[in-house]
């Protein structure tokens, strides 16, 4: 097993001005201003300079920064950094949060500022239940908007039979594929949140497939539950594409999910955890330790459901996360209660599974991960007894990258990703006459 240690970010590109995380840690943060639609090859460095660099404290609940810090990862310029600093200060509910977000949506869009107001869009329906009349409309402006910035045609975007639906899946090929990656998400969010991410891949050589498998994104929206079974999806998507050989990645649950379908699917040859997740159980009652219900989800199988769901509704009544983690994981996991939700979570395992895995594997981890325990990397590491090779990867603070799936430096993640590939055989070098 391979443990690599981590490095700082790499320099070379503009700073746009120092900020401090929630540490007191000054980085500088970056970002290309160009969206690198179509173009010439470009080396690995550049396409990671994409990125911005920089985790910034723009609200005092943990959870409600970190939401902030992904969405703006994904734009990465300096006046919806402002907007976010200053709407933080008035943000202290769910209600501030819709309101303030989608403001800033409106705003940007009537300035012209359509990616910004994608992801505000996005932003603004994130707590909101489905039902709540505010969600389509602000779905749909993210999906439209998204699309059109990041230069998304019908060609792109395909409909993958899968059981008696569909899944909704992206390619991306460049000119010479140098090979082939498949990637899904995790528990929250829509596959064209990470659209920059995929179309990197693709500028980097990959001939890159993204989709929103069941319980997530637009397959959710059409009331597709979530599966444990994660390589039915994966087969339907790589049945439709007629791909073999593929490196398969998952990020945030995906992160469990990838380790599943690797296990079944022996089409998968490489495996990429982004971040580690061996229990979504384990990961999601964490955020219950401080009132309490964490003891009772943990014992909820050997009591009365009505005890549980009883328990669950007292605590939901004063803990607006938690009453969002058991709503959304009823729709998620089509469970009725909280004593299901509990139950449908255990599924989402990999110490089941993972010696069926045989592939070479690149498991990664911040050390800061508020979701996901650090525990859970060498945890995973001593259930892969089969795999082909192991390669772990600790992202860290002084990296800009310690926070879930490496938010704050998507770039650097980029580039260890990349070279892992050239290092397992997942991308091949490029022709003589593209050098």
């Amino acid at each position: 097993m391979n443990v690599v240690q981590p490095v700082r970010g790499e320099k070379g590109v503009t700073p746009i001005g120092p900020d401090a995380d929630s540490h007191g840690t000054e980085h500088q943060a970056i970002v290309d201003t160009h969206r690198h639609l179509i173009g010439p090859k470009r080396n690995d460095q550049e396409i990671a300079s994409r990125f911005p660099v920089g985790y910034y404290p723009l609200h005092p609940n943990v959870s409600l920064n970190f939401q902030i810090n992904r969405f703006w990862n994904w734009v990465g310029d300096t006046q919806m950094l402002d907007e976010l600093r200053a709407a933080g200060t008035r943000i202290k509910n769910y209600d501030d949060w819709a309101r303030e977000m989608s403001e800033l949506s409106d705003k940007a869009l009537a300035a012209g500022r359509r990616l910004p107001a994608a992801y505000y869009a996005k932003m603004a329906i994130f707590f909101l239940d489905p039902s709540d009349p505010r969600v389509k409309p602000s779905r749909q402006r993210f999906l439209d908007n998204v699309l059109t910035e990041n230069g998304i045609t019908p060609e792109n975007q395909y409909q993958v039979p899968y059981q008696k639906t569909h899944l909704s899946a992206y390619r991306f090929a460049p000119a010479q594929p140098r090979g082939t990656i498949v990637v899904f998400g995790g528990y929250d969010s829509y596959i064209l949140e990470w659209l920059p991410m995929a179309l990197a891949l693709r500028d980097a050589g990959l001939d890159t497939v993204i989709f929103d498998g069941p319980g997530q994104g637009t397959v959710l929206d059409s009331g597709i539950p979530m599966t444990p079974d994660w390589h039915l999806p994966v087969a339907a998507i790589l049945d439709y594409f007629k791909l073999t050989e593929i490196t398969l990645l998952g990020f945030s649950l995906g992160g469990g999910l990838v380790i599943r379908a690797a296990a079944r699917e022996p089409r998968i040859s490489r495996v990429i955890a982004m971040d580690i997740c061996t229990s979504l159980f384990e990961a999601a009652i964490r955020a219950f330790t401080a009132t309490g219900l964490s003891v009772i989800a943990e014992n909820s199988s050997k009591m009365p459901a009505a005890l549980v769901n009883a328990a669950a509704a007292v605590v939901r009544k004063s803990d607006l996360l938690i009453d969002w983690s058991i709503a959304q994981g009823q729709r998620v996991m089509a469970a009725a209660t909280p004593a299901d939700v509990f139950q449908a979570w255990r599924k989402y395992r990999t110490d089941d599974i993972s010696s069926l895995v045989t592939q070479d594997v690149l498991p990664m981890a911040g050390t800061k991960d508020h979701y996901m325990p650090l525990q859970m990397l060498p945890d995973q590491l001593m259930m892969l007894t089969a795999a082909h090779s192991i390669t772990a990867r600790v992202f860290t603070e002084a990296e800009s990258a310690q926070n879930h799936c490496q938010i704050g430096n998507m770039g650097l993640a980029l580039k260890v990703i990349l070279d892992w590939l050239d290092e397992t055989g997942g991308r091949t070098a490029e022709s003589a006459d593209r050098q």
